[in-house]
């Protein structure tokens, strides 16, 4: 059977397990991974998952079971184990599945040229990358590993409303971290990029980052506890949207585990902060027609001028209240039902070039990454992270730091937002142009 007949199998057999409702989800998904060090293969991974999951409904208690044996026989004994597990939840109204809707099929984000290009060529785009990097600075003296990846995916949902629909996605990638030498001192940098369009992806601008985020740290130094603005590439401003995406999510706020819980319609932040998920976002790596229930994606402003609009919702929370989904109901694989989570999130570029934005700056840190991000609470906003950069003083890089501590709360950072440069640049599912950021304490000797 193809995967619509799957899906439309799995609810039928669901549906004679006694399930008053039931949604079959069909997930293939296949991956690829090159990695190259010292100019020679290293590792060649491929990998295949395909199955099918049955979220069903019985007397308001929902059921959840999955299979990757995709029989007749199979199918018939997860949505007898679905409807056997709804006996132990407890009903809830707001457990529902979604009615049809108009999708956009031209949303679906496939490039058949990524899996036209043989693997030959694939090994050498990775060996571009690490020779890039070698070529870009005789510092550069070690690869700790160069790669390309790429996932291409196959999905199908349906539910007992008469919801079908079916789509095929992929994308590719590649990174390197290698590490530069100079006066005793190494340094570690990495470069990466991935996107929908294999005719997209620059092996030599991937190896000439990496090489030089590694050079320019060479001699790095703590410096004296002082205030100074920090002016955040995409890459770390990224990092933010990491911090920031689950309490964004109206599941976190339903569960009280948001810091923006009660807080719509207030300023969270600086009048220059705009924040948007899109799922329609042409080129996105999340973009797709549907969410993980079936629902249409679309584009939601979470954050207008500083202002918090709205929160990311799947079909149970915005039941809960009285809402509408924002097609946020997201799936990483057919083993579980849906959750709340982000499409294609980030920060809405402004006007200014960020050389102009950095020629502004008297005394201030660029940031070049930023450490424990998963430390940040996601409750109250409060982080402490190591940071690494670069010191600027009237407008121009002096001296690279490291060893220095930025600490505070993530509301309040994004109130000291002065500026947002017009270099908006994805890493995979978030995205952000260069931030500067109002004078703050950075922690150092």
């Amino acid at each position: 059977m193809n995967p619509q007949e799957l899906v439309q199998a799995g609810i039928q057999q669901a549906e004679r397990a006694g399930a008053d409702q039931a949604e079959a989800f069909f997930l293939e998904h296949s991956s690829l991974t090159i990695e190259v060090r010292g100019g020679r293969l290293e590792t060649l991974r491929q990998s295949k998952e395909c199955g099918i999951g049955l979220r069903v409904l019985k007397g308001g208690s929902l059921g959840y079971a999955f299979t990757s044996d995709l029989s007749s026989r199979a199918l018939a004994d997860a949505a007898r184990e679905a409807v056997a597990n709804a006996g132990y939840v407890a009903p809830d109204p707001a457990r529902t599945l979604p009615l049809p809707a108009t999708t956009d099929p031209s949303r679906a984000q496939h490039d058949p040229v990524i899996s036209d290009v043989p693997i030959s060529a694939k090994i050498d785009l990775a060996l571009a990358i690490e020779r890039a990097a070698f070529a870009e600075d005789k510092r550069v003296t070690k690869s700790e590993r160069a790669a390309y990846e790429e996932v291409e995916y196959r999905v199908a949902i349906g539910n007992s409303h008469g919801l079908q629909v079916s789509y095929r996605g992929n994308f590719c990638g590649g990174y390197a971290w290698v590490v530069a030498e100079a006066d005793g001192d190494a340094e570690t940098g990495s470069g990466l990029a991935y996107t929908t369009r294999f005719g997209e992806l620059d092996p030599e601008a991937i190896g000439r980052e990496a090489a030089r985020e590694a050079v320019r740290l060479l001699g790095a130094k703590p410096i004296s506890t002082q205030k100074l603005a920090l002016v955040l590439p995409p890459q770390t401003a990224s990092q933010l949207l990491g911090i920031l995406a689950p309490a964004l999510t109206a599941e976190a706020v339903q569960k009280k585990r948001s810091l923006f819980a009660g807080r719509l319609g207030e300023q969270v932040a600086s009048d220059v902060v705009t924040i948007v998920d899109d799922g329609t976002l042409p080129g996105g790596i999340n973009t797709s027609p549907v969410d993980g229930e079936g629902v249409p994606t679309q584009r939601t402003v979470l954050v207008s001028a500083g202002v918090l609009e709205a929160f990311l919702h799947n079909s149970y929370t915005a039941a809960k209240e009285g809402t509408r989904s924002t097609g946020n109901g997201m799936r990483s694989s057919f083993k579980g039902a849906p959750e709340v989570g982000p499409t294609n999130m980030f920060f809405v570029p402004g006007q200014v070039r960020p050389e102009d934005l950095l020629a502004g700056v008297d005394k201030g840190l660029y940031v070049c990454d930023l450490l424990g991000t998963h430390t940040a609470n996601p409750i109250s906003g409060d982080f402490s992270l190591g940071a690494t950069g670069i010191l600027i003083e009237k407008g121009r890089f002096t001296r690279p730091v490291r060893g220095v501590v930025i600490a505070g709360n993530v509301v309040g950072l994004l109130k000291e937002v002065q500026a947002v440069a017009s270099d908006l640049r994805f890493y995979l599912g978030f995205g952000s142009p260069t931030l500067l950021v109002q004078p703050l304490t950075v922690s150092g000797e």
